[in-house]
């Protein structure tokens, strides 16, 4: 039981709760609105399974990847693999069987996702390396996080529709923003080591402005996709929570006020996806 703690920590398995939400939400979306003939509860089983392998094979890759950056960075130093709880080797071999584990589930759903598997795979270990050539990592990883709602809805359906690929438009600009505050922490050392963020290129306040644009964006996006869902005040409480959440987010860390970058990027983030996924998924079941 040690053992899987320091795996599910090496991973920050509590972290899933960001994207698996919106997973969640279009799998909604789309067995209301196409309906689906086969086992409901087992193809659950296989997305949620694919979210939780996919993401152990890009928090897993990004330790391993980053290993030696984390050994100096004092921030981070006390990571599983730097400080020694895990080997290079092992983090590795933990990557390869979740890789293999989601080729596999994602074959089992249908022909599309199974094709499409490895390239999913290959955008968020991609993710990985990106700060040590681009600035728009964020962006890079809010891809990778967007991934999720789109192949919800394709294990479903066997195809996307705009409304899902409307989905992986919040979850891009969403993740992308909150990841640019998470950043400022590391803003001087990426500065010292040539690493690229938006934090470490430009100003904390400069940074913070373009993840509120991101976020504003992402509310706008959000407007959009709920055009597509039943009106009612069940809607519409999720979307005023997660807009109100993000609001608060950006109220908690200033240029000048950094310490609670920890509460706005675990908690309010964990928060606003939850609420805004209970309440749309709870209105597309009852209306």
């Amino acid at each position: 039981m040690t053992r899987l703690n320091d795996y599910l920590r090496l991973v920050k398995f509590s972290h899933t709760i960001f994207a698996m939400p919106f997973a969640l939400l279009s799998f909604t979306y789309a067995i209301t609105t196409e309906g689906y003939d086969g086992c409901l509860w087992l193809l659950l089983l296989q997305v949620v399974g694919c979210m939780v392998f996919a993401r152990n094979v890009a928090m897993g890759f990004n330790r391993w990847a980053d290993r030696f950056i984390d050994a100096e960075n004092p921030r981070t130093a006390m990571r599983e693999i730097p400080a020694g709880v895990i080997s290079a080797e092992g983090a590795i071999r933990f990557v390869a069987i979740n890789a293999v584990l989601f080729i596999v589930v994602a074959a089992t759903i249908n022909p599309l996702c199974g094709w499409l598997s490895p390239i999913a795979l290959a955008i968020v270990m991609f993710y990985s390396y990106c700060k040590r050539f681009t600035s728009l990592a964020h962006i890079v990883l809010g891809i990778s996080l967007g991934i999720a709602p789109v192949g919800a809805y394709m294990a479903v359906t066997g195809h996307s529709t705009l409304e899902c690929w409307l989905l992986a438009l919040v979850v891009m600009t969403w993740c992308s923003g909150f990841d640019i505050i998470y950043a400022l922490q590391d803003a001087e050392f990426d500065r010292q080591r040539g690493l690229h963020s938006i934090p470490s290129r430009f100003s904390a306040t400069t940074s913070l402005v373009i993840s509120a644009v991101l976020h504003l964006a992402s509310v706008a996006l959000l407007l959009v996709f709920a055009s597509y869902q039943p009106q009612s005040w069940l809607l519409w409480l999720g979307v005023a929570c997660f807009t109100a959440i993000l609001m608060l987010e950006h109220i908690l860390v200033t240029p000048t006020k950094q310490r609670n970058i920890g509460i706005a990027f675990g908690t309010l983030n964990a928060l606003a996806s939850m609420s805004l996924a209970i309440a749309l998924i709870a209105n597309l079941l009852i209306y």
